[in-house]
């Protein structure tokens, strides 16, 4: 039995033995066609959207592109026949002028006391009361705090300046109580003006907080009640840890809107006496149209931008640490 002799191998060998085909260069042939794919799906899924993306541009970027860049200028309103780049000057003035800086600290006040502590500890009451209250209470609870929400802000700061005023309301009952009355609006009027955006806001954080408190698995609420936990316990245990998104969404949709609060201050104090109540907003009215600064005003307007959008994105912060 004879074998057939076995070819040697070397390096003619090697060579002539085909070897795998690369998987890269089929890939990068499929690449272009797979990047047309993919810019195609994404402007197919841009299109629906793309009346709305253009509406914001318009009405809401192309305006704060024009601020920033008047903020930039000497721009006035009267007496001045062209506007300068002036760079960071305004905002150099800005955090020079005491006036400023007592704006600002009003504004953080007004803000932390209406807003924050406010609206949000006492929207969490109403609502948290009225989970256990009767039906008749529910509504007319509701109908009252609805009301004072749905108030025109100028209707409301009317109201709410005749309850505070020398002869208004307030101390025409603390003087039949037999306890001393006094100018509320020229003593205190950060606190009057506080008050207002209180009364006036806190239905939004009521209506929130009821919602969120809907939501909460009723099984949970018993389970602790048969083991002992009182009421506080069941709200610092349970309810707020289960309703806290609740609680960083509304704390951040009411500090941006107290942030822009006007109408209701300049009804009541005009952001007097002095410059006692003179928030941001009615710092930059003064600038713009009654010192006819319209440059400086809008810088300042930046800044408030500025102190906003850094509220925003602590509280987003906040709620993404809580997913």
């Amino acid at each position: 039995m004879t074998t057939a002799p076995r070819q040697a191998a070397g390096p003619d060998a090697t060579k002539s033995a085909p070897g795998p085909v690369p998987r890269h260069s089929a890939h990068q042939r499929q690449h272009p066609r797979n990047d047309h794919r993919t810019l195609r799906r994404v402007l197919t899924q841009l299109l629906p959207l793309s009346p709305a993306l253009i509406l914001l541009l318009l009405f809401l970027a192309v305006p704060i592109g024009y601020c920033a860049y008047i903020a930039f200028t000497d721009l006035q309103l009267t007496g001045q026949a062209h506007s300068s780049f002036v760079g960071f000057e305004n905002f150099r003035t800005a955090f020079k002028d005491a006036e400023f800086l007592n704006a600002v600290w009003l504004t953080l006040v007004f803000t932390v006391l209406s807003s924050l502590v406010g609206q949000n500890t006492l929207g969490l009451a109403l609502a948290t009361l009225m989970q256990r209250a009767s039906k008749p209470v529910r509504t007319l609870t509701g109908a009252i705090v609805i009301t004072a929400w749905v108030l025109p802000e100028v209707v409301a700061g009317f109201l709410l300046y005749a309850f505070f005023r020398r002869e208004g309301t307030l101390n025409a009952i603390l003087d039949w109580l037999h306890l001393p009355s006094q100018n509320w609006l020229f003593t205190l009027p950060i606190l009057a003006v506080s008050f207002a955006n209180v009364w006036r806001g806190t239905a939004f954080s009521m209506l929130v907080y009821s919602a969120a408190l809907d939501e909460i698995p009723q099984e949970i609420t018993e389970a602790a009640e048969v083991d002992g936990a009182g009421g506080w316990r069941r709200m610092w245990h349970i309810t707020l840890p289960m309703i806290r998104r609740s609680i960083g969404t509304n704390l951040m949709l009411n500090t941006l809107q107290t942030l822009s609060v006007f109408g209701l201050i300049w009804v009541m104090t005009r952001g007097g006496p002095g410059d006692k109540s003179q928030t941001l907003p009615l710092y930059m009215y003064e600038q713009a149209f009654q010192n006819s600064m319209i440059g400086y005003a809008t810088a300042v307007a930046l800044l408030l931008l500025l102190v906003g959008s850094l509220f925003s994105v602590i509280y987003m912060r906040l709620l993404r640490t809580e997913v």
